[in-house]
């Protein structure tokens, strides 16, 4: 997870939301395969982050075999767990800056 800075813009758009990307190694599978692990990756991230503000973060998932056989409402569950650990190890550490 990376902040991006307040000003940032693509293309003359200002993004305030989360941006999520994927990667996928040719270890996982063929293209047919690795496409449909994405895929349900990005309706998983799309699903969870809808009702949450994840302010303006680049998150980089690195996708497994399992995401390819999990159930989904598992994989809805191991996307909210992942995010809230993230969050939590955010605030953890600016925590700690304060108190050197």
């Amino acid at each position: 997870m990376r902040e991006r800075p307040a000003a940032a813009t693509r293309r003359g758009v200002r993004e305030d939301g989360p941006r999520f990307g994927f990667t996928i190694t040719k270890k996982i599978g063929n293209a047919v395969t690795r496409n449909r692990i994405r895929r349900r990756l990005k309706a998983a991230f799309a699903a969870e982050t809808k009702a949450k503000s994840l302010g303006a973060c680049d998150y980089v998932i690195v996708a497994r075999h399992a995401a390819l056989d999990r159930p989904f409402e598992l994989l809805l569950r191991d996307v909210d767990k992942a995010i809230v650990a993230l969050h939590a190890v955010k605030v953890a550490r600016a925590d700690k800056k304060g108190s050197a």
